[in-house]
């Protein structure tokens, strides 16, 4: 479902993507549903399945456990990569709490992508090839440090990849662990994360 569309699917003119970040902040979304900018266009995105939410949910519980209180994590935040018109709702998004207890309370802004520290994105069946491919080469571009892929419906079976290290918008260091093991996370983001409570 397309809400508004540019003449093209390349990266936006300036006032192209001052039409497309209007109309996204002007944009009555359903609950549960997610508005995004890809491809010149503002898209709505389904609400996931309940598999989906539970993990989401339990990789939030484990993060919280271990950030510090400067950081937070956000499920319904935007975050915008300028150079490529793209913007984001990520499943989950780590970024200092001050960029979103600083924003002007009167308008909808996404955060710049670069300020995050981690950006997690749970495939769907419908999503999963952006997850796999677009969604991993802009961040790498933003760049976005840590970019966490679950994926439910991965070829080889669940599994979880972690991308880091981004240089030149590409990813020097991919970590692939299927669901059942921890995943080991930065340092900043304390323990591993525990696979095996994953509903799939």
């Amino acid at each position: 479902m397309t809400a508004a569309m540019a003449e093209n699917d390349r990266t936006p003119s300036r006032s192209q993507w001052d039409e497309l970040l209007t109309a996204w902040r002007e944009l009555d979304v359903p609950e549960g549903w997610r508005a995004e900018i890809d491809e010149g266009r503002v898209c709505m995105v389904p609400p996931p399945h309940r598999h989906h939410n539970g993990i989401a949910e339990e990789v939030q519980r484990a993060l919280y456990r271990s950030l510090s209180e400067e950081l937070g994590i956000y499920q319904t935040l935007g975050i915008h990569i300028a150079l490529l018109g793209k913007l984001y709702m990520p499943d989950l998004v780590v970024v200092p709490r001050t960029l979103v207890n600083a924003a002007d309370p009167d308008s909808n802004d996404p955060v710049d992508a670069a300020e995050a520290l981690l950006v997690v994105e749970i495939t769907s069946k419908s999503n999963a090839k952006d997850d796999r491919t677009k969604k991993l080469w802009a961040y790498a571009r933003a760049p976005v440090p840590t970019y966490l892929l679950i994926d439910r419906f991965d070829e080889h079976g669940p599994t979880s990849t972690l991308f880091t290290d981004p240089v030149d918008g590409v990813y020097n260091r991919t970590v692939r662990t299927p669901f059942g093991a921890e995943i080991k996370l930065p340092e900043m983001f304390g323990k591993p994360l525990d696979t095996s409570v994953f509903p799939h």
